[in-house]
């Protein structure tokens, strides 16, 4: 794609968004019309707007707040006198997040201070942008929420992040993180970094791991990694990973862009079986991501895997996202399978506990791309009166995955 000069644009910020757009073109990919046809691209577009049009119907009702902010209507939120969003829950489980990552800068990005503490996280999809905040329903897929405008934001920041910088990112910080972690009383997170496979800058998982040590954090964080399946030192490095103290391993299929089912995935599953790592997925499609990724990560193309190594733990991070449907028939199937609930509305993760069961699913935030309660307020609504589902989903379900 032809980027047009600087003088085509009225303001830096559209030049920068027109590189950025240009960079995307660049780096796009084809679809193997093999493994992903236009009933499953169809069925995509079906399930969103099914999901719009059932919202509000399930056994919950209609939960639509403004912002993340407007949690505060919730029984179990407050804002404080500086209009930080707090749980007020006494007898909280001392909730695990096994979700969540830090600021991401690759390639000519200068590095983030991770331990710098700024006045405001700015979300990467951030329903506090504005005052009021974005509707906020919780009975759809959380990316359903954001506008066109909202993901063309998101898609400018990831590029920004592999050249000059985000200034969102420059908050996704350890002292923040922890922040909103006491704000919202979330006891510990599992910090997954994702690799690239980039040529230079791209060591997330060294990044983390120095900064959780740095800042005497590892009582509140469990070290995660990634390797990108191209590299030919994947294995060794998990090794040096896991001897760090390591303990899940974030794949991401479509950030990464190889089939999970692959000959070189299979050597990193046989790596964490040997070396006792959790392998956490991105499963599912999500939506917002670039349409050609979508058929990395259909849900067959996660099963192979599951047969291959039954004494293997993998999550589904999202529960599977928007392909949820497909998702539970495997957990139901395959009892090495755990549901990373991030992202389902309030409806999905009633069917989630209804048919999978508590006992396998993790709650999970994905911050900073959302704030943690939008994530716990569901936990919270669908839990009510229920307090050893809510014990199990917050803490107790992944203390065993890690026992």
């Amino acid at each position: 794609m032809r980027v047009p000069r600087f003088g085509a644009f009225a303001t830096r910020r559209q030049f920068l968004h027109g590189l950025a757009v240009g960079i995307a073109a660049g780096t796009a990919g084809c679809v193997d019309g093999d493994r992903y046809s236009s009933e499953d691209s169809a069925g995509l577009v079906a399930q969103k707007a099914r999901e719009l049009e059932q919202s509000g119907s399930g056994p919950f009702g209609m939960q639509r707040y403004r912002g993340y902010r407007g949690l505060a209507e919730l029984p179990w939120f407050e804002l404080d006198g500086n209009g930080v969003l707090r749980c007020t829950v006494e007898d909280l489980p001392p909730a695990l997040d096994f979700h969540a990552h830090l600021g991401i800068s690759l390639l000519f990005a200068p590095n983030i201070d991770l331990q710098a503490k700024t006045d405001r996280v700015h979300h990467l999809l951030d329903c506090d942008a504005t005052d009021p905040g974005c509707d906020l329903d919780l009975d759809v897929y959380i990316n359903a929420n954001f506008t066109d405008a909202h993901l063309r934001e998101l898609q400018f920041g990831s590029v920004s992040q592999l050249l000059w910088g985000s200034s969102a990112a420059a908050t996704h910080t350890l002292p923040n993180l922890l922040a909103e972690m006491d704000a919202t009383r979330i006891d510990k997170a599992v910090i997954l970094p994702i690799s690239f496979g980039l040529p230079f800058g791209d060591d997330l998982t060294e990044r983390f791991m120095a900064a959780i040590r740095t800042a005497g954090a590892e009582n509140r964080f469990i070290f995660g990694a990634s390797v990108h399946h191209g590299d030919d030192e994947a294995v060794e490095k998990l090794e040096r990973y896991a001897k760090a103290g390591a303990r899940a391993v974030k794949l991401h299929p479509a950030g990464q862009r190889f089939f999970p089912d692959s000959p070189e995935a299979m050597e990193i599953y046989e790596a964490c079986e040997r070396l006792g790592l959790v392998v956490f997925f991105h499963a599912g499609r999500a939506g917002i991501e670039p349409s050609y990724t979508h058929q990395f990560t259909m849900m067959r193309n996660y099963e192979p895997m599951l047969k291959r190594f039954p004494q293997l733990q993998f999550v589904f991070g999202h529960a599977g996202a928007r392909d949820i449907a497909d998702a539970i028939p495997l957990a139901k199937r395959y009892p090495n399978v755990w549901m990373e609930i991030h992202g389902q509305g309030v409806t999905k993760l009633h069917e989630l506990i209804e048919r999978v069961g508590s006992d396998r699913l993790l709650f999970g935030t994905d911050w900073p791309f959302y704030h943690l309660a939008a994530t716990l307020a569901k936990v919270l609504i669908v839990t009510k009166n229920k307090p050893a589902v809510r014990a199990a989903i917050l803490r107790g379900n992944a203390d065993r995955l890690f026992a």
